[in-house]
């Protein structure tokens, strides 16, 4: 992966490369498994640059670790670039490998799109879901891509399906820590970390509501927790005290993700709401 830059004032590559976020890590791989290029010759971080320069920066090269298993099957991909894959997952799937569930994770199967196509490239993931949740996933096509992206502001929105009426709009603002008693579960307690859901109910399908949600805070398991709190569980979530007889995972999907760019500064949106409509109520 190639970045190009011209030099707008005098200053040494390393400082240069840090006011761009390149991280130490990245530069030292950068050292020892990439390029450094200025005016088309290969220069070391010391170098001094010259307003007008051109510097070429090489990313090294990345090995998947060799506890990935590739796998290949169709990739839903709602948007692809140089720099960044974004796909929709189906539930039962992971983000990454577990150790209950080792292989056929979504970083697998990306990996495996890669190779397909002769791209070496590894995938970072950049957004995670729970196992249970589907919808949108960001991955990074380079560890510095992930880093950058770390750095900016990601909005998320999501679909989903609780137990009970609910009506209007709302936010729920209620501060989440790990139970005493799991090294998976959550739980609301005065002794957790700031944690904001707001709430819109769409349309009431018998006992059960639709509801359209936006984080605030990015918490594990989140919107799950706080739906519980309120009493009003996802249908299908038996962690949170929404198991349900027909369906053996909560019925959340993630359906928009928004933010700026970090290379092409440019906003991007992306957003499967009228599918994720469609598919959710399939699910009732």
């Amino acid at each position: 992966m190639k970045f190009t830059y011209m030099i707008q004032r005098p200053e040494m590559v390393r400082t240069f490369l840090q006011q761009q976020e390149f991280s130490k890590r990245t530069i030292s791989a950068i050292k020892h498994n990439g390029a450094l290029l200025v005016n088309g010759q290969p220069v070391t971080v010391r170098k001094q640059l010259a307003i007008n320069d051109i510097l070429e920066v090489f990313l090294s090269e990345e090995t998947p670790s060799p506890n990935l298993n590739p796998f290949y099957d169709t990739l839903n991909i709602l948007y692809e670039d140089s720099y960044l894959i974004i796909v929709s997952k189906s539930a039962q799937q992971n983000c990454a490998p577990s150790r209950d569930h080792l292989h056929f994770s979504l970083v697998e199967q990306v990996l495996g799109y890669f190779n397909d196509r002769k791209i070496s490239l590894t995938p970072h993931i950049v957004t995670r879901l729970d196992r249970n949740t589907s919808g949108i996933v960001v991955l990074a096509k380079h560890g510095f891509i992930h880093h950058l992206m770390n750095q900016i502001k990601i909005d998320k929105k999501y679909l989903c399906i609780c137990q009970g009426l609910l009506d209007g709009e709302g936010l729920i603002d209620a501060p989440i820590a790990r139970h005493p008693e799991s090294i998976i579960q959550r739980q609301v307690s005065r002794l957790g970390k700031a944690s904001q859901t707001r709430y819109e109910a769409l349309e009431h399908i018998g006992n059960r509501t639709l509801c359209e949600v936006k984080l605030l805070t990015g918490r594990t398991h989140q919107i799950r927790v706080h739906f519980q709190h309120i009493g009003h569980p996802l249908v299908g979530d038996d962690l949170y005290g929404g198991k349900d007889e027909t369906y053996h995972h909560q019925l959340l999907r993630c359906i928009q993700i928004s933010f700026i760019h970090p290379i092409k500064n440019q906003k991007i949106v992306i957003n499967d709401r009228y599918d994720a409509i469609e598919t959710i109520f399939n699910m009732i």
